[in-house]
């Protein structure tokens, strides 16, 4: 049986939704049901999974995905909504008892006032959902998001400018929050122990450990190492990491302790950096045949 779910995006780096999201499913062994046409500027993506366990695992891994419904309805008016919701009456019919909730109304590019969220949630009573409501630890939160088309930088919206043209609505049970965007703060460049002016800034490193399927047991080399950014993320999910770079400068700094060591240390990964090297990668040490699991790099220009 699969579980239709609906993943919503950060709104940044949109191409690399899918890459990132196909490469910690391969990792995980997860199998995806994603539609052949797929708008990836959108940050909706409605697809199918395994179980609940899965989405779970993606969202705690993907840096990109905000949060992961288990999709009860959704379509462009609310009307349709409710028709297919009360189709899937089999998915949340056993929670509508003895289940603590919240309900939450949501939109994006888009602000609801607080009396139209409670008129949107109104419709809804013929869940007959008995349960307590507990907005601090709910058992269950129901999460309604009306999707607004992005008007650009060349119109300044009027408060509640537009309210319910939306494009979709969706709704469902929240499976999981996206917990590995707060990595983005802990490998913020800005207070990293040491950096350069070309040093990759903390987003899009984390993608690239992903879409390289950094995992403990595997050795990660970037041949192009600089200040050492792609080794720290990589490190972060376990992998062995070691790099290179023709400055061996950018890699040691000024101080005793070379200056990728220093940061190393200060994200707790400096055992997983096997070892650092100067060399022209056009003129490589490296024997011959398969030595590393990943290469991972951001070439000078």
């Amino acid at each position: 049986m699969t579980l239709p779910c609906l993943i919503q995006f950060a709104q940044v780096h949109e191409q690399f939704r899918l890459p990132e999201l196909r490469s910690i499913a391969e990792l995980n062994g997860i199998q995806l049901d994603i539609p052949e046409e797929v708008d990836v500027k959108r940050p909706f993506m409605i697809i199918n999974l395994s179980s609940e366990d899965d989405a779970k695992i993606l969202a705690a891994r993907c840096i990109l995905i905000k949060n992961v419904l288990e999709l009860w309805g959704h379509g462009e008016s609310y009307e349709v909504l409710h028709e297919r919701n009360k189709e899937n009456m089999p998915l949340w019919q056993r929670y509508a008892t003895d289940t603590t909730f919240k309900f939450l109304v949501t939109a994006y590019n888009h602000s609801i006032h607080k009396a139209r969220q409670k008129s949107i949630m109104e419709t809804f009573d013929y869940m007959a959902w008995e349960g307590r409501i507990d907005l601090a630890s709910p058992e269950v939160t129901l999460l309604c998001t009306e999707e607004y088309r992005d008007r650009g930088n060349s119109h300044t919206r009027a408060k509640h400018e537009g309210e319910g043209s939306f494009r979709q609505v969706y709704f469902g049970r929240l499976l999981a929050e996206g917990t590995a965007r707060d990595l983005i703060q802990k490998f913020d460049v800005k207070q990293r122990a040491y950096y350069g002016n070309t040093s990759m800034e903390s987003e899009i490193s984390l993608l690239m450990a992903n879409q390289a399927l950094s995992a403990p047991g595997r050795l990660i080399y970037d041949p192009f190492v600089g200040t050492g950014s792609t080794l720290y993320t990589c490190a972060q999910f376990g992998s062995y990491v070691c790099g290179s770079d023709i400055d061996g400068r950018q890699m040691r700094g000024k101080d005793v302790t070379p200056g990728i060591m220093r940061s190393a240390a200060q994200y707790g990964v400096a055992s997983l950096i096997l070892d650092l090297f100067t060399f022209d990668v056009t003129r490589h040490p490296w024997r011959s045949g398969g030595i590393f699991d990943a290469i991972i790099t951001d070439p000078p220009c």
